[in-house]
């Protein structure tokens, strides 16, 4: 990658090699690929539980996005089962698709059924996408301006998470930005509407996106592999492979399970 160090570490049966030479103070990139997806989870919840408690104790709470599908359940499930200050901790979501809370698709009714209906965080501490509307437009203008209010932001302000967790598709979108779409073309926003295959979506924006404290994305399969190496290349269609627009003034952190990673050995 241009402009950046990268760090590359390939766990196996729990312990980690540097695959890098540079020290991981100098990095801004990190990338771990874990021998299974047990090992991915748990470095995930490492990573997630030492964020919320350095958030704690600096600002007094921890605000965190959600990612949707299957790979971050476990995930979710993993963090129900800690024992948290759930009145200090406060979860948003970084798209959603189009459809009622109870439907089958929904991030929202994955994320509660693995995580928020499992433990004693107040109501008012989560933060659903609203998809009640008729125009989804409007939805997407309902939740920019929760977001505002929330973090006291003003118009053309990105205030910033302390976590985002994101996943990536097989054609490198993240969250709801997908490859050559109009979302990726809005930079003055907090949220808008993606699009997939006709379908919308309310999703960040990824100038909002990279107003984070830390981003986490949390990578699985084979399927994956071409994609990565898109992302990873140092020329590529950031249009094309939208992963690629994922650059946070803080942290970017890449957890990849072996079938993912593996090639990134070399």
């Amino acid at each position: 990658m241009t402009e950046e160090l990268l760090e590359v570490r390939y766990c196996i049966a729990g312990s980690r090699q540097n695959l890098g030479n540079s020290s991981e103070e100098a990095m801004t990139k990190k990338i771990e690929v874990l021998n299974d997806q047990s090992a991915l989870v748990s470095r995930a919840l490492e990573l997630v539980l030492s964020k919320i408690e350095t958030a704690i104790q600096q600002r007094g709470q921890f605000t965190i996005a959600l990612s949707g599908g299957s790979t971050p359940k476990p995930l979710y499930e993993a963090i129900a089962s800690q024992k948290l200050p759930w009145d200090k901790i406060h979860v948003f979501w970084g798209d959603e698709r189009y459809v009622a809370p109870d439907h089958p698709d929904s991030n929202q009714l994955m994320a509660r059924r693995a995580w928020l209906d499992r433990v004693d965080i107040p109501a008012t501490n989560i933060h659903t996408m609203p998809t009640d509307e008729v125009d989804p437009t409007v939805a997407a203008d309902k939740h920019e301006k929760h977001l505002q209010e929330f973090f006291h932001a003003g118009v053309g302000e990105f205030p910033s998470l302390d976590v985002i967790l994101l996943g990536m598709g097989d054609d490198a979108h993240t969250a709801s930005l997908f490859p050559q779409t109009e979302a990726l073309k809005v930079r003055d926003r907090l949220i808008t509407v993606g699009n997939k295959d006709g379908s919308p979506r309310i999703t960040f924006t990824y100038p909002f996106i990279n107003a984070a404290r830390c981003v986490i994305f949390v990578v699985a399969g084979a399927n994956k592999v071409p994609a990565l190496a898109r992302i990873f290349a140092e020329q590529e269609d950031e249009f094309t492979y939208p992963s690629r627009l994922i650059q946070p003034q803080g942290e970017l952190w890449w957890l990849l399970d072996a079938a993912a990673g593996n090639e990134l050995k070399g």
